[in-house]
């Protein structure tokens, strides 16, 4: 569908790729993967058009749409939420447009028998099936859909977009990303503004509705679930594997593998050649012995094994000094803005050496509990700071707070005090700043390098409580891990705030869920907590009454329940009256009811797939009339209606 072809890019002479080729087919999710600054963003800046190639091009045929989400954007405020993703159907308005602009040139033209004018019959058909099909859907309800799978609320989608952040701000770029359903959908970090439920929905999404799909993402779990194919980046090259993530990790060190011992064979079969040649090039009597050895050396295809890309982070926090028993004691701990409560009557511990996880939708108050914990904005209740107590503190927005005229030396130079400064160069080596590229800009850093030029700070004097607000924003995967294993080796307590669940997996044994206005402990890892909390929203505890609390507004909200307690509850199954027997009897029936229908969708599911399938391998064989492209248009728009109901189905299901 969408071709690279001989694509070469430089910057200040040195190449950032060299001559480069693959395809983007129809249904691919490609997950575009290398070290930071290996150009990923740039590439998918290419593929959009907005980004000109030293020499080579995209070639992208007519009429096939591009949506391109960048990782940083600026947008306007100067409309409500939801006739801003509204704008997603201006497009319906253009095709419009376009076939009444073509309607009034057949209506004009007399040349009935021309090829010229049976194309312009079949552009118009073709655009009326396209109208046809794009109204079809309701897209006031497409619209709430989408926006509600990405975190927001109902009383939301009238509230003026200038109330939001900047991370909710890029959800609604997303979200109208989403809903015009171009061909091809390029996404650079599309989950560093997200929580883990929004995550999730949009691997549901990428996975059922979309068409091509072309991401930059460190998160591992999602481009595993996402993604069919991955394309490395690698010292200008590319290594192109039709398997997810984890599968080419393993393909790859196999593939290296491999090639290396090839090698090593060839390499002695080389030097035994050249040793035999060496010792009887003067003797006449095997003069022809010799010459056939000769043309054989010169007819080898030399073997080469791919080069990596090894440069690494050497990341080591420094000892912890030792602190008291209890780092952070909060004590009915409260935040409201205005006639908000972000969160209230959060009490919890956090002992020394603990590793703990902030985790919940984004605007639930993990980053903001984090600011009361820093002293900078005041809040209610009693939060106590452990005695000796040294805080670093890296914050979500960090790489973002640095002064961009600086270069990547005197950023680091002005913060070092005393015997530091004179390893400045050393800590920068260490951090894959080593050379020439001290002294590069941070204006032209990625945003990964920034992150790693942010993370230095936190090594130039001992802490003993690390608080690590989205630390894995922009980090490739091989950095990701280094920070993950200096934060399991370092020795003092950590708070990670996270919507990466691959990291937090292994790392952290607590889990602080905020939401509903409350702040909920939970022992164990993230994929515990995430099962608990599967199970807990699919079963009849749910409906239990939970202990109230009064939020200062006079609404009950529910008080912080420790996973021991909710262990406890779960356990001990309640009797049931021989009436609450029979309303349990009927649900389950309904329960019945529901699963079936998700079958019956799933089937019907299949079967409109298979016949877009083989529709397209009509039009691939050659068959290009315009009966079969309406077929075509008639068959996706019913998989679309199956995938609609299919999905309605699950959604009652799990209600």
């Amino acid at each position: 569908m969408i071709s690279v072809n001989n694509l070469t890019v430089e910057f200040s002479a040195k190449p950032l790729f060299d001559n480069l080729n693959y395809v983007i087919n129809k249904r691919d999710r490609i997950a575009l993967v290398g070290k930071n600054g290996a150009g990923k963003s740039t590439m998918l800046k290419i593929i959009a058009g907005l980004q000109r190639p030293t020499s080579g091009g995209v070639s992208v045929p007519e009429g096939v749409t591009i949506g391109y989400l960048p990782q940083q954007m600026r947008l306007s405020d100067s409309t409500t939420v939801r006739d801003e993703v509204g704008k997603a159907f201006s497009h319906i308005k253009d095709m419009h447009s376009t076939l009444e602009t073509m309607n009034r040139e057949m209506a004009e033209r007399t040349d009935y028998d021309s090829e010229s004018y049976a194309a312009l019959i079949d552009r118009v058909t073709d655009l009326s099936e396209q109208i046809a099909m794009a109204e079809s859907e309701n897209s006031e309800a497409e619209l709430e859909k989408t926006l509600l799978g990405l975190g927001f609320q109902r009383e939301d989608l009238d509230r003026p977009t200038s109330e939001f952040s900047g991370g909710w701000r890029m959800r609604l770029e997303l979200a109208k990303l989403l809903l015009q359903r171009p061909d091809v959908l390029l996404l650079d970090e599309p989950t560093n503004h997200l929580d883990i439920e929004s995550i999730q929905w949009l691997e549901n999404f990428l996975a059922t509705k979309a068409k091509a799909v072309v991401l930059v993402s460190h998160d591992r779990a999602f481009i595993d679930n996402v993604t069919n194919r991955t394309i490395e980046i690698n010292l200008g090259r590319i290594y192109d594997y039709a398997v997810n993530y984890s599968k080419f990790v393993a393909l790859r060190a196999e593939r290296i593998e491999q090639q290396m011992r090839a090698y090593q064979n060839q390499q002695k079969e080389i030097k035994e050649t050249e040793e035999f040649i060496e010792r009887f090039r003067y003797k006449a009597t095997k003069a022809v012995q010799v010459q056939s050895r000769m043309k054989q050396l010169a007819k080898i295809e030399r073997i080469e094994v791919d080069q990596l890309d090894t440069a690494h982070l050497n990341l080591r926090f420094p000892p912890a000094p030792r602190s008291g028993d209890y780092p952070i004691i909060s004590d009915n701990v409260g935040k409201a803005y205005g006639d908000h409560q972000v969160f209230d009557h959060a009490t919890f511990t956090i002992k020394r050496g603990e590793k703990v996880a902030f985790v919940g939708k984004n605007g639930e108050g993990k980053s903001t509990l984090v600011k009361c914990i820093m002293g900078e904005i005041p809040f209610t209740g009693n939060l106590k700071i452990g005695h000796n107590v040294k805080i670093g503190y890296f914050a979500q927005n960090q790489a973002q707070l640095m002064d961009e005229t600086l270069t990547v030396f005197d950023t680091i130079d002005r913060v070092a005090t005393g015997d530091i400064r004179t390893k400045i160069r050393d800590i920068l080596g260490a951090f894959m700043f080593g050379g020439e590229a001290s002294d590069k800009k941070v204006s032209v850093l990625s945003g990964g390098e920034k992150t790693r030029l942010a993370m230095i700070k936190l090594l130039l004097e001992p802490v003993n409580l690390l608080i690590l607000d989205e630390p894995t924003n922009h980090l490739d995967m091989a950095t990701k891990d280094i920070l993950k294993q200096a934060i399991k080796d370092f020795n003092g307590t950590v708070i990670v705030v996270s919507h990466d669940r691959e990291f937090l997996d292994g790392l952290v044994e607590k889990v602080y869920e905020f939401g509903g206005g409350s702040v909920r402990e939970n022992l164990g890892g993230i994929y515990e907590f995430l099962e608990r909390k599967r199970i807990a929203s699919l079963s009849e505890l749910e409906r239990r009454e939970p202990e109230k609390a009064i939020t200062p507004k006079g609404v009950p909200a529910s008080r912080p329940e420790s996973a021991a307690t909710a262990s406890k509850t779960a356990e001990a199954q309640p009797r049931r009256s021989p009436e609450s027997y029979k309303e349990q009897r009927e649900r389950e029936k309904a329960a019945k009811r529901a699963r079936k229908k998700v079958e019956e969708a799933e089937q019907t599911v299949a079967e409109r797939e298979e016949m877009v399938k083989a529709i397209e391998a009509r039009i691939a064989s050659g068959e290009n009339s315009p009966k079969i492209f309406q077929e075509h248009a008639e068959a996706t728009k019913e998989l679309e209606n199956a995938m609609s109901v299919w999905e309605l189905a699950v959604m009652e299901a799990e209600g």
